[in-house]
């Protein structure tokens, strides 16, 4: 189990690099280990969250400059990852995990159609540049849910961010990355706090995810955007069925 952990956190590592979705791999092989729902997604969440920063890290080039702007985005997504941890813990077991499904799918179209949308949202604004109040509410609304639970977090990001940048994928890629790892480290602070998570289980998949976010985020740089972008999509579809069959079916 150990060994297969380990895998888990690799191959979720490296997902989570390219297109986001590690939780798909991670989530379950947590379930696998034995541990109860709330402390499975307490505990990946821990092993997960250092993937996000490596891949960032790794990709630096494309990650757009400190200013006030990425400084309110970086708080946002913080506020909202405390936010989402304190709601998980306040569930129960059998409630945590039902809307999941609907907010993937969602993200999924969202990413999709993000040129289409931002095209349109063009067509609206006239040549006046993006909402930056709407996209800051968009960001606290998938922080939040990323506290929650961060099944398809990478997704719901990726989708938010690509309305505003929509040809530039890497650019995309690097920023969702960086707020990931905020609103990671801000649901886990919480979930460490209150002692839910398992730190057994959770060092064998953290070795691997550290592992696998490095990789990942170098594999971002060479894939073509048209691959990136259909990865995404795959995944965020894949996640959507293997979840409806499991919460709702």
């Amino acid at each position: 189990m150990a060994f297969l952990l380990f895998l888990a956190g690799v191959a979720g590592g490296i997902v989570n690099a390219v297109a986001g979705g590690a939780t798909l791999i991670t989530f379950p092989a947590m379930l696998a280990a034995g541990l109860p729902p709330i402390v499975a997604n307490a505990s990946n969440a821990v092993a997960i969250s250092p993937g996000h920063l490596i891949a960032a890290l790794a990709d630096r080039e494309k990650l757009p400059p400190f200013d006030r702007l990425l400084a309110l985005a970086l708080a946002t997504a913080v506020v909202g990852g405390i936010i989402g941890a304190l709601l998980l813990l306040a569930l129960p077991d059998r409630l945590f995990v039902l809307p999941v499904p609907a907010l993937i799918g969602f993200a999924t179209l969202l990413f999709a159609f993000a040129p289409q949308i931002q095209a349109w949202a063009e067509r609206r604004r006239n040549g006046a540049a993006p909402s930056a109040a709407g996209g800051l509410a968009a960001l606290a609304a998938a922080s939040v849910y990323g506290g929650f639970f961060g099944a398809g977090l990478g997704v719901i990001l990726t989708a938010v961010l690509s309305i505003a940048a929509p040809n530039d994928i890497r650019k995309v890629k690097a920023l969702k990355n960086l707020l990931a790892t905020g609103v990671s480290l801000a649901a886990i602070g919480i979930f460490v706090f209150q002692g839910v998570v398992q730190w057994r289980e959770t060092a064998f998949m953290l070795a691997g995810a550290l592992l696998g976010g490095y990789a990942g985020g170098h594999l971002v740089r060479t894939l073509p955007a048209k691959i990136v972008r259909g990865f995404v999509i795959v995944a965020g579809a894949a996640m959507t069925i293997v979840y409806a069959q499991r919460y709702w079916l």
